[in-house]
């Protein structure tokens, strides 16, 4: 008897399990479809990207010699061109320097200027700690209206998305060179599906990012100067 009530209970816990696993799948899907039904139509190449006034260069992982990984660095060469083609008259890096030791928007400002974009042209925002972070701080602190996001290509849609969420008249540009990391980029594509539940459910509760602050003139400045 004990045993027959022990392999129901097992049945029902597994069914439980089974229906959450099904449920989790569908709202992952559903969010995904929503991410991409925002961006359909807002997606170019550098070449064929409508200008804007500003490009927003999202962060990524910055190694431990101060140098923008290589996922990074493919983005910063976008935002490059950009510039150099006209298509904007300054850049917003936004990334994470939560610790004085990490600084992903100093590294960005460093490779650019390195490579040539006049330092009053590159603007930093040193709290994009996650995508939504990055997007309501371009609108809220920078005044960003229009823009051109830059990321790699499976993170761009939920990042105009969340931009244009946000009121910004957001175009993406993405890359596809970063694609020769196949375990990375294989890894970003399968996480772009929690992330955007968690992009679904950041929309919806408006939520403040982790800082917001007063705001800056540093953008409107380095527009000036373009």
């Amino acid at each position: 008897m004990r045993s027959l009530f022990t392999a129901r209970r097992l049945r029902r816990l597994t069914a439980v399990g089974v229906l959450g696993v099904l449920v989790a799948v569908a709202v992952a899907i559903g969010c995904s479809q929503w991410v991409r039904s925002s961006a359909d139509g807002h997606l170019y190449d550098a070449a064929s990207v409508p200008a804007a006034p500003v490009a927003l260069v999202l962060g990524a992982q910055v190694n431990t010699d101060g140098q923008p990984s290589a996922f990074l660095a493919a983005r910063l060469e976008i935002a490059r061109g950009l510039l150099a083609a006209g298509k904007v008259r300054a850049i917003l890096v936004s990334g994470d320097h939560g610790r004085w030791t990490y600084d992903e928007p100093g590294a960005m400002q460093r490779w650019l200027v390195a490579r040539g974009v006049p330092a009053d042209r590159v603007v930093l925002d040193h709290a994009g700690f996650d995508t939504y972070d990055s997007c309501v701080r371009a609108n809220k602190i920078f005044g960003v209206r229009q823009a051109i996001v830059v990321t790699q290509n499976f993170h761009l849609p939920r990042a105009v998305a969340l931009c244009r969420e946000q009121g910004i008249d957001a175009t993406g540009v993405g890359d596809d060179s970063a694609r020769m990391f196949k375990d990375l980029w294989l890894r970003g594509e399968i996480r772009e599906y929690g992330a955007a539940v968690k992009a679904a459910a950041d929309v919806l509760t408006a939520r403040d990012p982790v800082f917001l602050g007063p705001y800056e003139t540093s953008l409107d400045d380095a527009l000036h100067h373009g």
